[in-house]
């Protein structure tokens, strides 16, 4: 992978919503572990269906309190890159005061317009994002811009679909973004060919690899 610095680019942060995402979840940032506070280990496991080895580069997209940037250090190791953004600083605020700061670089930016230069990643995890996203193809297609060929995306939650619906109450939506086949069709459209689909009542996880 090349060496030089990923933020080597003329991308900057997108407008849109911004304040509306960052008034929904700015709010909740002391609160976030406490939602799912055991799920350390469902983190690292996803991490480790990247594929990622010492050295490489690993983005966290919508990194929220960073949860997986520890995960993504211990593959990566000390010569690797680790790097989170999110839109909301209060989450990264509280990222950095839960230590996490010290696993890679956290960066205020908006995932669907990201300030790095293109393919500069071996790796994409986004935990929560792809959902929550105004329109999933253009995010899906920016997240495949800064990977390089043959990278990998990890869109995860520590819930499966209907197990977390079941827990808010909700009924599952059969329009949602992340069920089959309209992910495959959203990744597919946006330069990333579907490997893996995991929608158990333990996690959801969908590895794609850019074409």
């Amino acid at each position: 992978m090349a060496t030089s610095d990923p933020m080597e680019t003329g991308h900057h942060p997108g407008r849109g919503n911004r304040e509306q995402v960052r008034g929904f979840f700015g709010p909740k940032a002391v609160r976030w572990e406490k939602r799912f506070p055991d799920d350390a280990p469902a983190y690292a496991a996803a991490v480790g269906e990247l594929g990622l080895r010492p050295g490489d580069r690993a983005l966290d997209a919508g990194c929220g309190t960073a949860r997986a940037l520890p995960p993504l250090r211990t593959v990566v190791g000390p010569a690797g890159t680790v790097v989170g953004v999110d839109l909301t600083p209060e989450m990264l605020r509280e990222a950095t005061a839960l230590g996490r700061h010290g696993s890679g670089v956290l960066i205020e930016a908006d995932s669907r317009q990201l300030p790095f230069r293109d393919s500069c990643f071996d790796a994409v995890f986004a935990a929560g994002l792809v959902n929550h996203l105004p329109d999933p193809a253009a995010g899906l297609r920016e997240l495949a811009r800064v990977t390089r060929p043959g990278g990998r995306l990890a869109l995860f939650h520590p819930l499966g679909r209907v197990a977390l619906a079941a827990r808010r109450g909700h009924t599952l939506d059969p329009g949602d973004v992340r069920a089959q086949p309209r992910l495959g069709r959203l990744l597919g459209g946006a330069g990333w060919e579907l490997a893996l689909l995991d929608d158990s009542d333990q996690r959801y996880l969908a590895v794609a690899v850019r074409a």
